[in-house]
């Protein structure tokens, strides 16, 4: 999700306003004489305006851990339940029942807080009644799922023990952790039903600089994290002969550069192998790549380098960085039946990011 945090936008840079639907035609910067991308016309190099500086390059020495706990805000979820913003209840007018998750058991890691606990919440609001919330932090997980009967219950959107949430402690970088919930899941629901992958953590150092340990780490969580927990919901679904989506939370930074964005690009090449693999055996996988989104990890993020706002936005073409809630419809869209032909797709809600 943080594809330009390494990145700093010049003073060259053409401003926001002045984005067209038309590329500028600039002269490409010729490969050397005689070889074969020469001869063809096509360069190797950024395309560039003549006479101007690149519009962006890569700030090395601008580096980016993961926060530690104490820079979250206690008690701040990454997104918003209150508010005139925020349309939570049922529908009371026609709509599609396909995008019902009514009698669904769903399983969203990473759900503790931030995307993954907007996404459990969605879920709550589409009508599942039973929801498993999945984190590191096993006292987080549990007061999660607390907190979202809760609140249905006292906002007159459920009856009382209408929804059944659990919270785990889950470390999805651990093979034997992720069998052990998936199986405290199905002892306590019966099956799953949908899975979404929101566990993953972002970092940004140059690759010369990356410290092998976080490297192995950010590979461990993001990739073999989401592959652990896809097969481990996959097992169930083909026991049970069933039908099932999972939906893997990637980033709008696959498609670019840095580390984190290459374990992000492994999380889209993953959906599409296990989604040709287990297309046959009517499990569904898809993923869902955000852009720039204003969750509580990312505030951390800007707190600290409060000059990336201003980069992000004026790069991104709706010129503002994505609300959490802008993910409801892509994910329940992916997880429910009404996208019951559509599989291996990578779902990019970035406001227009990627295409510019």
């Amino acid at each position: 999700m943080f594809t330009r945090s390494v990145v700093q936008t010049l003073r060259t840079a053409v401003p926001r306003r002045a984005l067209s639907s038309t590329r500028a035609t600039a002269p490409l910067v010729s490969a050397p004489a005689k070889t074969p991308l020469a001869r063809r016309n096509v360069s190797s190099s950024p395309a560039v305006l003549e006479g101007q500086e690149p519009i962006v390059a890569v700030k090395e020495d601008i580096k980016i851990p993961y926060p530690d706990e104490a820079e979250f805000p206690p008690g701040d979820l990454g997104h918003s339940m209150e508010g005139p913003d925020v349309d939570v209840g049922r529908h009371t007018r026609r709509t599609l029942a396909s995008f019902s998750m009514t009698d669904k058991v769903c399983v969203v890691t990473g759900a503790a807080r931030g995307l993954g606990n907007l996404i459990a919440r969605t879920f709550a609001e589409s009508g599942s009644n039973a929801i498993a919330i999945l984190d590191l932090d096993k006292e987080m997980a549990e007061q999660a799922a607390v907190d979202l009967v809760s609140w249905f219950e006292e906002h007159g959107e459920a009856k009382k023990g209408e929804i059944k949430a659990i919270g785990l402690g889950c470390d999805v970088a651990s093979e034997d952790s992720v069998k052990e919930c998936f199986k405290t899941v199905i002892d306590k629901f019966g099956r799953v039903d949908t899975l979404v992958t929101a566990a993953g953590i972002v970092e940004n150092y140059a690759a010369v600089d990356y410290p092998a340990d976080r490297f192995r780490k950010l590979m461990a969580i993001n990739v073999e994290g989401s592959f652990f927990c896809a097969r481990e919901a996959a097992k169930d679904m083909m026991k049970r002969d069933a039908k099932g989506s999972i939906v893997l939370i990637g980033s709008m930074s696959g498609a670019a550069v840095t580390p984190y964005n290459a374990s992000k690009a492994a999380v889209r090449h993953l959906c599409s192998s296990l989604a040709v693999e287990w297309a046959t055996k009517n499990i569904r996988v898809n993923c869902i790549s955000p852009g720039y989104m204003a969750t509580a990890l990312t505030r951390v993020i800007l707190d600290r380098e409060p000059e990336l706002r201003e980069a992000w936005t004026s790069l991104t073409p709706q010129g503002r960085i994505g609300e959490p809630e802008d993910l409801k419809g892509a994910v329940i869209y992916l997880a429910s039946d009404a996208s019951a032909f559509t599989t291996g797709a990578d779902l990019r809600v970035d406001g227009g990011y990627t295409l510019t």
